[in-house]
This record gives structure tokens, sequence and C-alpha cells, in this order.
């Protein structure tokens, strides 16, 4: 089977090809540029790219696999949308999958795993994981000192001085941890995104009068 693997929901553009072969899983080729600006511009060259190297074709895909947050509002639509279009012109299912899962699902240490991504607004995006990397808890939204810092390793080295635990220095998801984590063999779950908190933006209120009845 011929996946492939994109992610926005962190300031990572990531895109990769990788072939699933029951258990075994190559990568091909991958594009990955920390850019947390750029997702909308880099996405599409770097899915692209990915395919050109590893000698395939956009026509060659069995399943698209997308990262589907938490993350920011703009960053992670750029990917579901683009996976989203790719999947309905090809006709193959396109599987959404917790960015956090991925990364998790790229760590082979074993013991139970924190894992955390920058949220903005001095928060993190967070979940556990337990010894088989099955998630314990999340994905939430906290303030550093809100996460339960049980006896785990962290996934990240962000807000190292707060989350006082061995950090395994991951913070963006690979096309393998993105391929791990989905579940190749059941129909799609609705592409979702996992925004976790309500946009910023508002709509607008009735205008005040600028001048004296």
């Amino acid at each position: 089977m011929l996946v492939l693997a994109v992610d926005t929901a962190t300031p990572a553009v990531t895109a990769g090809v990788v072939t699933v072969d029951g258990a075994r899983l190559d990568v091909l080729a991958e594009r990955i540029t920390v850019d947390a600006k750029a997702h909308g511009e880099l996405l599409t060259p770097h899915i692209l790219a990915a395919l050109d190297a590893a000698g395939h074709t956009p026509a060659d895909l069995d399943a698209i696999v997308c990262g589907a947050g938490p993350g920011p509002f703009t960053g992670l639509r750029a990917g579901m949308a683009t996976a989203a279009a790719l999947g309905h012109a090809l006709d193959v299912p396109v599987h959404p999958v917790c960015t956090l899962d991925a990364i998790a699902a790229a760590d082979t240490a074993a013991g139970p795993l924190l894992v955390t991504t920058d949220a903005r607004r001095k928060e993190l995006y967070w979940a556990t994981y337990d010894e088989h990397g099955t998630r314990t808890a999340g994905p939430a939204v906290s303030k550093p000192a809100d996460i339960p810092q049980l006896n785990t390793r962290a996934g990240t080295t962000i807000y190292a001085d707060v989350l006082t635990m061995p950090h395994t220095g991951r913070q963006y998801p690979t096309p393998a941890g993105l391929v791990r984590a989905a579940d190749l063999d059941r129909p799609p779950r609705p592409l979702t995104p996992l925004y976790l908190r309500r946009p910023d933006a508002t709509e607008p209120g009735a205008r005040k009068r600028v001048t004296a009845p």
C-alpha cells in the first residue's frame, strides 16, 4: 500500500510517502520544513516533491493519512483541506489521526509518555500514553503547570523548565509516525479537526452610533 502522510498542526510542514506491507513500514521520501507561517505555501510543493523523490505520482496513492491536530486554526485547516481535496480527486480514503498520537507512535523507548506541542498563549496541547503507546488522557490544552506530571517521560522540549522530567526532544510528527498512528484496515473516521478551543475571531456586534440622537 502506498500512503501519503501530511501534517500542518505544528510549526512543521510535513509530507511524506510511505509504503505499508503488513507490519512493515518504509519511508520512501519526506519533506519537512519548520515554518509556522508557510503551511499553505509549502504543503503542496512538499507533497509533489516527496512523490517525485519516491518515483511515484498522485495516481499511485492508495490512501492518505492526515494529522488532525490539535493545532492552530490556520495551519491545521491547510493540511486537512489539502488532504480532503486530494482524497476526493483521487478517490482514495483519507485517514485523520491525532497529531499527538503520531508523535507518540514515533517514540520507540519503553515506558509511559507525555506528548506536548505548542498551543501558543503560553499553553500546551498534550496527551499521555501508556507503555504500549495507547493514549490514556487527552488530547487537551492547558497551562504547562496544570499538565499532570505522572511517572512519564516528556515527548517534547517545550517548556522543559516547567515539565520537570526527562525529554525525548521530539516536537513534530514524522510521516512514519503519522502512518503508524492510523488504522488503515478500517474505514476512515470523519475529517474533524481537533481545535480544542474557540477561534480568536468573533462576529462583529451592532454598530455604535457616533453622533448624538
